[in-house]
């Protein structure tokens, strides 16, 4: 069971965000990813508990930030509901999209498991609903995956595979790199892996 900890911090100027620490393992339905946010003053700022099924949709998700929360799950696209910081709001929203997306690295192993794409294979386009902090209001956008590569590297506890994608914004044109070993991301834009307790669990 992968435990550890993310440094988060603003893609374009590197503003620090706080930290996500998080664990993660397969189980019986396919894999859950649980973690708990803190700013840079090490203040609680919320927290995700994300479930997949066998085949990488979203079974469950939970979010929390800033009092809102946001509770999800794939029917009919995605659907969800959520809740304002008073709980006498609620709104239900529904997208034909194929999954969810937000700050947390979680979200970069949910898709790398839902879209299971071969090393070389043409880009596979994919609509997702997006949670951004700090009210977690809903946005649906559509990205490019291609994974260009996947490569071995030595480690003390046998040889480790990490697979470099290439990850598009089909509305700016932006493109950039996501790199993963199993279910913890090593790099990507806005994210760093600070600390990680045991090594990752391999999808094979």
């Amino acid at each position: 069971m992968p435990r550890g900890r993310y440094a988060l911090h603003a893609p374009h100027d590197h503003t620090p965000l706080g930290e996500e620490h998080f664990h993660c393992a397969p189980g019986p339905s396919g894999w859950r990813y649980v973690a708990q946010n803190t700013a840079p003053s090490g203040d609680h700022a919320g927290s995700i508990d994300l479930t997949l099924d066998e085949l990488g949709r979203p079974l469950r998700l939970e979010l929390h930030a800033a009092s809102w929360q946001v509770r999800g799950a794939a029917l009919e696209g995605v659907t969800w509901v959520r809740t304002d910081p008073t709980g006498e709001h609620a709104t239900e929203g529904n997208v034909p999209a194929h999954a969810f997306t937000g700050a947390s690295p979680a979200f970069y192993v949910a898709l790398s498991r839902l879209l299971r794409l071969a090393p070389g294979a043409p880009a596979t386009r994919v609509r997702l609903v997006a949670f951004t902090a700090p009210v977690l209001a809903p946005r649906t956008l559509d990205q490019s995956w291609a994974l260009v590569n996947r490569s071995a590297h030595a480690t003390d506890n046998g040889p480790l595979s990490v697979d470099e994608y290439q990850v598009g914004d089909l509305e700016t044109g932006e493109q950039h790199a996501v790199h993963l070993a199993g279910d913890v991301v090593l790099a990507a834009p806005g994210i760093e892996l600070e600390d990680l307790e045991s090594p990752p669990s391999s999808f094979a």
